[in-house]
């Protein structure tokens, strides 16, 4: 780090992440500018905040001057800016040390990192494995996103303690790093959705994201998902470690002794890495078909580096899942109460309440969005909802949509839905927030929806 102690560091895109930059920066006496494409106006929260940090770093904010990218000693840009922004391009012609921030935190990076790579589940796989591994008695940090970035490990306070680095890393990440090479990269899926502003095409995205597989060697380890991944040619020819886990019966697929891994079997888990293991899954806390992909990427990846079997286990009963993601909140007189405030759209609401294995109490609601046509999900929602209570302002339209329902009701705050859901429960119910509305009505985002859910239900 002392390599770039008091040198002028250029920092591109004034998001999350930016603040982590110069933070990290101002603790080595930089001379520190930020860039930001966006005017100002679009920025008042970020400036009121810039300005509150000492030294105050100068700012250029709706365009980028290609004089501040010269200027610099080290340009740094975030994950949202085109790493072939021609004022990047210019820098790195000039000779200037141009990283982007994934890569920064890589080149710092003196742990053995798990790699947490594909489309869906990466930051559920990431914290159930440190989760697991912090159980086995491991320091680790979990990272890798603009909520808790790469570069935050170089500035952990017992850094030297850290068994290991365990990194979410998407495409994007990938396509500004060079040198990367975890000690475990775990795959979960491929999409087809990218970021067109970043990638020329799917071949571009999908190759930019296979290019982590090219540096694992022999001592290296690659945990792949087999039932979207386990006919790709790519995957079975690395070389590598390789270890496969599935939802369905290694067994009935036929594949019990091609393959080491982990794999769903008779209502249990069982795992062929190292030695046999066999996990208990009656009391498995997170619900839903990708939380439970998600266990098994985790299992597989935490048998790899020879995890006992007792943490594993205690993982399968106690992982509450991500914050505002299905997460398990708490147990009171048999009532249980999850808190899914990330669902923002009707297909995530969908998805949520068919990972119950029986109807919930569902409070739902928020930001009214004439757009949003409730009618196509109607039928699903009466079929899986027992009690729906609706709330925001977009209630009252729900309702209309929902009145086939025979136990809709519809309240005036937040917190009276959460007094009134409970009200309405017995022992064994499940009551769940999944808004399926944007939270801007009453919240400034979904987080702070969330955490305010969570400190009402503690309060019962």
């Amino acid at each position: 780090m002392e390599r770039f102690r008091k040198k002028k560091i250029l920092i591109v895109g004034i998001g999350k992440t930016g603040f982590t930059l110069i933070k990290f920066f101002n603790n080595l006496e930089c001379y520190i500018r930020v860039t930001d494409i966006r005017p100002i106006f679009d920025l008042n929260k970020s400036v009121k905040k810039l300005k509150k940090i000492n030294p105050t770093p100068e700012m250029t904010f709706g365009e980028h001057r290609i004089e501040d990218f010269l200027e610099a000693d080290v340009v740094v840009y975030s994950s949202g800016v085109d790493p072939d922004l021609p004022q990047l391009e210019g820098a790195r012609k000039a000779g200037k040390e141009v990283y982007s921030e994934f890569a920064l935190g890589n080149l710092l990076c003196r742990k053995p990192v798990i790699a947490i790579c594909g489309t869906h589940g990466r930051t559920t796989v990431a914290h159930m494995v440190g989760f697991t591994l912090k159980l086995e008695g491991k320091n680790v940090f979990v990272g890798g996103t603009s909520e808790s970035p790469f570069i935050e490990l170089a500035m952990q306070p017992n850094l030297d303690d850290i068994d290991y680095a365990i990194i979410e890393v998407s495409a994007v990440q990938m396509k500004g790093v060079t040198n990367f090479h975890p000690k475990i990269v775990i795959f979960t899926n491929i999409g087809e959705e990218y970021s067109e502003s970043h990638f020329k095409s799917a071949g571009d995205f999908i190759e930019t994201k296979l290019s982590i597989i090219k540096s694992l060697s022999p001592d290296d380890m690659l945990v792949i998902n087999f039932d979207s991944l386990g006919n790709n040619s790519f995957f079975r020819n690395a070389s590598c470690q390789k270890y496969w886990y599935s939802r369905r019966s290694f067994s009935k697929l036929g594949v019990i002794n091609e393959v080491q891994g982990t794999h769903f079997h008779e209502r249990r888990i069982n795992c062929n890495i190292n030695y046999h293991s066999d996990f208990v899954v009656s009391k498995m806390r997170i619900v839903g078909q990708r939380n439970r992909e998600n266990l098994l990427a985790s299992i597989t990846a935490c048998k790899a580096l020879k995890v006992s079997d007792k943490s594993i286990q205690t993982t399968i009963e106690r992982f509450p899942g991500i914050p505002h993601r299905l997460e398990f909140l708490m147990e009171k007189n048999g009532v249980s109460f999850y808190n899914d405030s990330k669902a923002e759209s009707m297909e995530e609401l969908l998805k949520s309440i068919k990972s119950f294995k029986s109807q919930v109490i569902l409070i739902a609601g928020g930001k009214d969005n004439e757009e949003i046509d409730y009618e196509p999900y109607a039928n699903e929602m009466i079929k899986n909802v027992r009690v729906m209570v609706l709330v925001g302002e977009c209630k009252e339209r729900m309702n209309r949509v929902l009145g086939g329902h025979s136990q809709t009701y519809i309240v005036g705050s937040f917190e009276e839905s959460i007094l009134f859901a409970y009200q309405k429960s017995r022992t064994g119910d499940i009551i769940l927030l999944s808004p399926g509305n944007s939270s801007t009505d009453f919240f400034r985002d979904y987080e702070e929806r969330g955490n305010y859910f969570k400190k009402l239900v503690y309060q019962l």
